[in-house]
């Protein structure tokens, strides 16, 4: 016969446990795709949460009151977000890389209801968003996600988070000075490929003012453009190893800012 009986101190553990995980499900990414159905994620995340309370050592959870287990809550949910969006924060380069892919090509006003946010995104911003999501299941990466998440209970146990506010700040400045250097690095061809053909397109403005070269250089630009992405699609698993080795030290140094 199963003996499915617990106390109270149990389901306030695995409560604690189920906060963290489901916060965690809410920020990271491929995890909170908009698109997945809720019902979907609540059952994942109760069943992560059910595993590991079995696969944890117990740790007497105190509080004196029931705003003292309010605050321990709060604590849970906090840690279980902040290292679900240091990794959804780098997962963003490809929207900021597409938004500049696109002001280069002459796409910037064409606009896509991207189905994984529901929000409206570049066309270039959501092929490379789909793209680098196909290599995060290739890859596993989800796996190690899941494998820090459960590392994270006990590096940091429940009710054991200290944020340290001067570590997290330095993290965050961190990304910020790679933000920009990883997103340029993916619209790199992109990038040169326009200089070039506004060179040529200048030099042929001056050579023959007769023709119209705004009209012809939007039309070279989106050829031009779309070519490049094209033939630089063979780059593309490099750069997603580039934003997923950033994904992973940023996960590390924000688990180490509340330790």
């Amino acid at each position: 016969m199963i003996d499915i009986s617990f106390t109270y101190e149990d389901l306030e553990y695995f409560l604690l446990i189920l906060v963290r995980i489901s916060c965690f499900v809410y920020a990271a990414p491929f995890f909170s795709m908009s698109n997945v159905p809720r019902t979907v994620k609540i059952g994942f995340s109760v069943f992560v949460s059910y595993l590991l309370y079995h696969a944890l050592d117990h740790n007497e959870v105190v509080y004196s009151s029931l705003l003292g287990y309010a605050v321990i809550v709060m604590k849970e949910a906090l840690t279980g977000f902040v290292i679900g969006w240091g990794a959804q924060i780098c997962a963003s380069v490809t929207s900021f890389a597409g938004s500049i892919a696109d002001m280069e090509i002459g796409l910037s006003m064409v606009s896509l209801l991207d189905p994984a946010t529901k929000e409206q995104a570049t066309f270039t911003g959501v092929f490379y968003q789909y793209m680098f999501t196909l290599f995060m299941i290739i890859s596993g990466l989800y796996q190690y996600l899941l494998r820090a998440l459960a590392e994270t209970f006990t590096l940091i146990p429940i009710n054991g988070a200290v944020f340290k506010t001067e570590a997290l700040l330095s993290s965050v400045l961190l990304f910020l000075a790679e933000y920009v250097a990883v997103g340029f690095r993916i619209i790199l061809p992109i990038f040169c490929a326009m200089i070039f053909l506004n060179c040529v397109l200048g030099v042929l403005a001056k050579v023959s003012p007769q023709l119209n070269m705004f009209a012809v250089g939007i039309q070279f630009k989106v050829l031009v453009g779309l070519g490049i992405l094209f033939f630089s699609m063979q780059m593309l698993p490099t750069l997603a190893d580039n934003i997923f080795t950033l994904m992973k030290r940023m996960i590390v140094s924000f688990v180490e800012g509340m330790i």
